[in-house]
């Protein structure tokens, strides 16, 4: 009998988006790239890999499909309001990747509307608070406190 894990919204959330292909590919439908070629070239994915994470994120609700031309069928890619809602995940990974893993300066920025680039910033939604090292505990929702 296999062990069971412990539920988890992560675990469960990274079954959806949580392979690099995925990341990188819903990355280019972010920054605007819409059709195939386009996110496999900058991806780098193999066509075969790609086409199975595109169908797997449009499965699960995260990307649109839609046909553009007729002949030959071709179709793009649109953002649902399930990817919009990753976009600071993306934004907060990026940011990781830049401090903690990427040699140099970074190789993509977020603009903001106000012109700046844009930093993500985490702060407690009650008080206002910004997320500091420490700041946090772990709580279990239904636990006796």
């Amino acid at each position: 009998m296999a062990a069971r894990g412990r539920e988890c919204s992560i675990a469960e959330a990274l079954e959806v988006v949580g392979e690099r292909w995925s990341l990188v590919a819903l990355r280019e439908v972010m920054l605007g790239e819409r059709r195939f070629n386009q996110i496999a070239e900058n991806t780098g994915a193999s066509r075969d890999i790609l086409a199975a994470r595109l169908r797997k994120l449009v499965d699960a609700g995260v990307l649109e499909k839609r046909q553009y031309e007729d002949h030959p069928p071709r179709f793009e890619y649109l953002p649902t309001e399930a990817a919009r809602a990753l976009q600071p995940i993306l934004i907060g990974l990026m940011q990781w990747g830049d401090k903690y893993v990427h040699q140099g300066p970074p190789p993509t920025v977020y603009g903001h509307d106000c012109g700046e680039e844009l930093k993500l910033a985490t702060s407690c939604a009650h008080c206002g608070e910004p997320l500091k090292p420490g700041s946090t505990r772990t709580v279990r929702l239904g636990a006796v406190r």
